[in-house]
């Protein structure tokens, strides 16, 4: 390689065309690629954070990134409906809910630079081509748009002086759109030199009910598709709904010359927080480190800790001493990856309680108030999340209502925010018609509203409030309480619309209080009712799921749960 460091900057005609980021050695970090066959979804981000954890719990500094296929800039625009929920980061980036799966699994909080779209690596490419950053050569997809992909690989190992990058390919091999992610760690496995980039092939097992027995024939023809593009896996991960037979995995090893002990069995389990010990059970994590020649460099003591703090929460997975019901009433419940990290905080929270939580999915689009009692008649608690537009939205306000008048424990977020404040402007301070903007431009009391004079705020303009903001918290507030006191935390905003200052003041003389609020500026963050009126009633404008990990639940929801318990203790 010693060409190719000394003609990847120069002006020169070659074919090396590499550019290095400042300070990059090659060779000097490790690469974990996680490629899909058969089909999608089959979990290659669970699989990925999953291995990415069992290496940062050895005391390697891990940096995953997700490279999706299509052009958007970011996921921002996605309807719920065709692509799951946005998953906003601290910084703001509107990323693939895949990246959530790997903020909770690692524990740790992730930027822009770890989310990549085909879209960013093309603009990234014009933008040089304009700025004639190629003196003069014909921009190709090799080795242009693949040296922009391997550029930003290496970024994000300077940026996070990583020890180990996990790259998860979005879509399935032998899509178009992301043939040019896997040339481009080829190229990348060539330059940085043997033993420095691991392949990862995530696979799919049939089981035809009418045959009665696993198939591998589909597993084996997608690998080998994976192979004619130049990537020979390390180690191959087998979905199927049950444990994959010792003949199987062997069919699979000897088609593709993958040891069995790396064939791994990722069958279906009750939770994905037990994938990372079954991984640590089959010794997956030891096959990684050898491969990658990071033995001398594992802090065995701290692995102990990590895989002992671990095995504690995944323990209670599953063995819970009592079960509750939570409504979500959205309208977006006829997929459940819209609310992909609303239920696992939920989990995260029953973890923490001990107890089961029962999801109930309530599309809001036809309740009303005559039917609100009905529809909620069963659930011990209510979450209202975050949505837009106007569908659903009085069947939201008409839960919260019944939910507020009959001490049901209410949960409100973003959107079930706004809606809370309207339900309460309406049916307690006479507002009559109160309404937000965003439904009803022109009503006679725009209790939400996007303001002039908060457009200008932080550079808001016509976008929304996207990414991590402070929140400062009133003492001896339910809000305080649920955050162990903390004077100030940090949330993550995705809205457009606030509350409006004029009507504070109103609202809150009429019992409702802001309990969390912006440290400088006039922005409401958290509503409560006192717990002298009401059991559980509390709604962010942020989306408390988004920071919730499973070994440190989010607040709102430990509390959620605990006040469900509470109620149905009463109730029997």
């Amino acid at each position: 390689m010693d060409l190719l460091r000394s003609v990847s900057d120069s002006t020169d005609e070659t074919e090396f065309y590499t550019p290095m980021p400042e300070g990059y050695r090659l060779g000097s970090t490790k690469y974990v690629a996680v490629f899909g066959t058969v089909i999608s979804g089959l979990g290659k981000g669970i699989f990925s954070s999953s291995l990415a954890k069992l290496l940062k719990d050895k005391s390697f500094r891990v940096a995953p990134i997700k490279l999706e296929g299509y052009l958007n800039i970011d996921s921002g625009t996605l309807n719920p409906f065709r692509h799951g929920e946005v998953f906003v980061l601290d910084d703001g980036m509107e990323t693939d809910m895949d990246l959530g799966t790997y903020e909770r699994m690692l524990d740790q909080n992730l930027s822009g630079a770890n989310f990549a779209t085909s879209g960013q690596i093309y603009r990234a490419v014009l933008d040089k081509e304009r700025a004639g950053s190629y003196l003069g050569r014909d921009v190709q997809m090799i080795p242009h748009v693949t040296g922009e992909v391997k550029y930003r690989l290496r970024e994000l190992a300077v940026r996070n002086r990583a020890d180990v990058v996990f790259v998860e390919v979005g879509g399935t091999v032998g899509d178009i759109e992301n043939a040019f992610y896997i040339e481009s760690l080829r190229e990348l496995s060539y330059e940085e030199g043997e033993g420095s980039v691991l392949f990862v092939a995530l696979t799919y097992i049939l089981h035809p009910p009418a045959l009665g027995e696993q198939k591998s024939k589909a597993a084996q023809l997608g690998i080998k598709r994976l192979m004619e593009y130049g990537i020979h896996p390390d180690i191959i991960a087998c979905r199927a709904t049950q444990q994959v037979s010792d003949k199987v995995r062997q069919k699979i090893s000897i088609y593709t010359n993958v040891p069995i002990q790396r064939v791994f069995s990722m069958h279906d389990l009750p939770s994905i927080y037990l994938l990372p010990e079954a991984m640590r059970e089959a010794g997956l994590d030891s096959e990684v480190v050898q491969l990658l020649s990071l033995g001398g460099k594992v802090n065995s003591a701290a692995d102990t800790r990590a895989a002992a703090d671990w095995s504690r929460f995944a323990s209670k997975i599953g063995k819970y001493k009592s079960a509750v019901t939570i409504g979500i009433t959205g309208k977006y419940v006829a997929l459940r990856d819209s609310y992909a990290s609303i239920i696992k905080a939920l989990e995260h929270a029953g973890v923490a309680n001990d107890t089961r939580v029962d999801i109930e999915w309530i599309d809001t689009t036809d309740i009303a108030d005559a039917n609100v009692a009905e529809r909620l008649g069963e659930v011990d608690g209510i979450i209202v999340p975050g949505g837009f537009g106007t569908r659903g939205a009085e069947g939201k306000i008409a839960c919260i209502r019944h939910a507020r008048e009959n001490g049901l424990p209410y949960l409100g977020i973003c959107y079930g925010f706004q809606m809370a404040v309207v339900e309460y402007a309406r049916n307690v301070c006479g507002l009559e018609g109160a309404n937000t903007t965003e439904i009803v431009p022109d009503c006679p009391h725009p209790v939400i509203d996007i303001l002039p004079e908060q457009k200008k705020i932080e550079g808001l303009g016509g976008n929304m409030r996207l990414g991590g903001q402070d929140i400062d918290i009133t003492p001896g507030s339910l809000a305080a309480e649920l955050f162990a006191g903390a004077q100030r935390v940090r949330e993550r905003f995705r809205h457009r619309y606030e509350v409006d200052p004029k009507y504070i003041e109103r609202i809150e003389e009429k019992g409702l209080v802001f309990s969390g609020r912006h440290p400088e500026h006039p922005i409401m963050q958290i509503l409560e009712l006192p717990r002298e009126v009401h059991p559980y009633f509390i709604a962010g404008q942020f989306h408390p799921e988004l920071t919730s990990r499973p070994l440190r639940p989010q607040p709102m929801f430990v509390g959620l749960v605990e006040a469900a318990i509470q109620r149905q203790a009463e109730k029997s």
